[in-house]
C-alpha cells in the first residue's frame, strides 16, 4: 500500500500549515468572543458567524449581534481557508491515485467555504443586497466538504501516516459532523433556533479537530522521516494494523 503524501521540506511545511489553520481560527474566535460583552457572547446560544459582524450592533437572524472585533474573526476564517488549501497542495500527491485527488478537492472546497464566511458577513445589509448567498454557500460548503474530508482522511489513514487510533477518531469526527449537519439545518429552518451556537459547533468543530489531528500527525511523520532511513510502505501498514 503506497503512501499518498509527499516527503521533504515542502510537505513538512504543508503539514504545519494544516495544523496552524484551526489553531488560528480558534484563537481568533476566543479573542473575538471575549471582546463581545454587550450582551456577553454565549457560544451555545449565539451564531458562530455573528462573531464576524463588523459595524454597529444589529439584530440579525433573530439575535442581537455586537462584535467589536469582528474583523479579527473574519481574518481568522480567511487565514484558515488559505492555510488549509496551500497545506493540502503541499502535502498530498495527486499522482498516487484518486484518494489524494479527492482529499485535495475537499480541502479546496472547505478552504473556499470558510473564507467566504469571513469575506461575506451574515449581516442584514448582505441579506438586503443578496450577498448573503455567498455567506450561506460558504458555510454549508465547508460543513459538508470538511466532514467528508475527515472521513476520506480517516479511512485512508495508513497511506497518510495516521496511526490506527487517529484514523478511527478522524473518521468518527467526520461521521458525527455529517450527522449533526441535518439536525443543525432543521434547527434553523423550523425556526426553533434552540442553542443554535451549539448545533453549529457540533458540525464545525469535528472538522477543525480533524484538521488539527491530520496536521499534527503529518508533521510528526515528516519529522521522523527526515531523521531516519525510509521505511518500506509494507512496514507502515503492518505497524498500523497492530496499533
Amino acid at each position: 500500500m503506497n503512501p499518498i503524501v509527499r516527503s521533504g521540506a515542502a510537505a513538512r511545511a504543508g503539514a504545519l500549515l494544516i495544523l496552524l489553520g484551526p489553531l488560528v481560527s480558534w484563537l481568533a474566535e476566543f479573542i473575538t468572543a471575549a471582546a463581545w460583552q454587550n450582551p456577553p457572547y454565549s457560544p451555545l446560544y449565539n451564531w458562530v458567524s455573528h462573531l464576524g459582524l463588523t459595524g454597529p450592533a444589529q439584530t440579525a437572524f433573530g439575535q442581537v449581534a455586537n462584535s467589536p472585533l469582528g474583523a479579527v474573526m473574519d481574518t481568522g476564517w480567511v487565514s484558515y481557508g488559505i492555510l488549509l488549501i496551500v497545506g493540502a497542495f503541499l502535502v498530498f500527491d495527486p499522482r498516487k491515485g484518486p484518494r489524494p485527488v479527492i482529499i485535495v478537492i475537499l480541502a479546496v472546497l472547505s478552504g473556499v467555504g470558510v473564507s467566504l464566511v469571513g469575506i461575506f458577513q451574515g449581516s442584514n445589509a448582505n441579506v438586503d443586497n443578496g450577498l448573503i448567498a455567498f455567506h450561506t454557500l460558504g458555510a454549508q460548503g465547508v460543513m459538508l466538504a470538511g466532514n467528508l474530508m475527515a472521513i476520506a482522511v480517516g479511512t485512508g489513514g495508513p497511506r497518510i501516516g495516521l496511526g490506527r487510533g487517529r484514523s478511527i477518531t478522524t473518521t468518527a469526527l467526520g461521521t458525527a459532523g455529517l450527522i449533526a449537519f441535518p439536525l443543525f439545518m432543521a434547527d434553523v429552518f423550523t425556526g426553533w433556533m434552540w442553542n443554535i451556537g451549539m448545533s453549529e459547533r457540533a458540525v464545525i468543530y469535528p472538522i477543525m479537530i480533524g484538521h488539527a489531528l491530520l496536521g499534527s500527525s503529518l508533521a510528526a511523520t515528516q519529522r521522523h522521516a527526515a531523521t531516519r532511513p525510509p521505511t518500506p510502505p509494507e512496514a507502515h501498514v503492518a505497524n498500523w494494523r497492530h496499533r
